[in-house]
């Protein structure tokens, strides 16, 4: 018997937080299509805080499986073949058993009509055998499964086990005619919480089960940091911040201990990119110490695909977007366009993936050696650095 998520009334739909009612949004990885909403795995730090659906433990459906697709191809960000898609990543685990059958459907659906887009699967839930079958039915999209594995031991933080993930990072890698992707998704690193040498010994082991690995920290943003203190939980840091966390100290840790190690990645997409064999789709490729432990032949692939765009070429993309008609292009190097007008993040997001090529907004500027993180923990290079 197939267990699926209740549908939502329009009048239930019409009480939700503006942003939960949402289906399809820009997220820095892809477009994100988030027509299920609710978990009950409670991890502190869920970035459904931000949404205004912490509460909603179960899941529900805003809309059919078949009209989300629909509404997410159709979508003025949606670029076929291109456009890197994300399910199920904002308010639910699409692995959940009543999820499960919603996850698959929308793949099938999207494979049907023979796009070749990435598509992004992050779970942390048990998974089975059998999905190893279905997985591999797909023949066009290129699917990577992203596995949320922190090692954090504090029920109150993290009640779902990490465990899980790693036993299900494991069974997935397995085979070896599988047409996906495994990607090892650690995360949130958090200083005093998970970053014990035993902590990073752990995740270094299970990296090699997978087909690469990336790191990254904690969104502390404002609502999640709020709920910590309610709960008397330990707050990890004095401030909160737009961007992930990763401490300067930690992510050299980090990296002596995957010394030698040719799968880490600072990136989702650069891990993604690397795991099909391609170029990274974000064009991180001119942002040097970024890739400084990417391997060789990783990086000739980005560098062939690597093209500086004119300030014409960015005005013609953004044209086709309301959201970019005050758009101005201030620089470009080789690094990346920095960009000024855009009414939001979204539309920057949307030239990044058109382009192929880094798009910095001249409101939020990206800190040498900072990776496009939070510039908590760091500190500003001496000036013979």
């Amino acid at each position: 018997m197939t267990i699926t998520v209740p549908l939502l009334s329009r009048e239930q739909i019409n009480r939700l937080p503006e942003r939960a009612r949402e289906v399809v949004e820009y997220r820095k990885s892809g477009l994100s299509l988030n027509h299920i909403q609710g978990c009950p795995l409670d991890c502190a730090y869920c970035i459904r805080h931000t949404y205004g659906l912490w509460d909603q433990r179960q899941p529900r459906a805003l809309m059919s499986d078949a009209e989300a697709v629909e509404e997410l191809v159709n979508h003025r960000y949606f670029q076929p073949h291109v456009t890197p898609v994300q399910v199920f990543n904002r308010a639910t685990d699409p692995f959940l058993p009543n999820v499960r059958p919603h996850t698959f459907a929308v793949l099938e659906d999207l494979d049907k009509r023979e796009l070749r887009n990435h598509l992004l699967v992050i779970t942390r839930h048990a998974m089975k055998a059998d999905d190893v079958q279905q997985l591999n039915q797909l023949r066009h999209i290129k699917v990577t499964l992203l596995f949320t594995y922190s090692g954090i031991d504090n029920k109150d933080i993290e009640p779902y086990p990490s465990s899980m993930a790693a036993e299900s990072l494991k069974l997935m890698s397995e085979p070896l005619d599988r047409s996906y992707r495994t990607v090892l998704y650690w995360r949130p690193l958090v200083p005093g919480l998970n970053d014990s040498p035993a902590h990073l010994d752990r995740a270094y082991e299970l990296s090699h089960h997978a087909d690469a690995t990336v790191f990254t920290g904690l969104f502390y943003r404002g609502q999640i940091a709020d709920y910590y203190k309610a709960n008397n939980l330990p707050e990890p840091y004095d401030e909160t911040a737009r961007r992930k966390i990763v401490p300067e100290t930690l992510e050299k840790r980090v990296l002596s201990t995957f010394a030698g190690c040719e799968s880490l990645f600072r990136k989702t997409s650069c891990a993604v990119s690397f795991a099909h064999g391609e170029a990274d789709y974000n064009g991180h490729y001119g942002i040097r110490e970024l890739c400084d432990i990417c391997p060789l032949a990783q990086l000739d692939l980005c560098k062939s695909a690597h093209h500086v765009p004119s300030a014409e070429r960015i005005r013609k993309v953004g044209s086709t977007l309301s959201e970019a008609s005050g758009l101005v292009v201030v620089d470009i190097t080789g690094r990346a366009a920095v960009v000024a007008g855009l009414a939001e993040e979204q539309p920057r997001y949307y030239l990044q993936h058109a382009l192929g090529f880094q798009v910095h907004d001249v409101r939020h500027p990206h800190r040498d050696r900072r990776h496009g993180r939070a510039e908590i923990g760091w500190k500003e290079p001496e000036q013979n650095d």
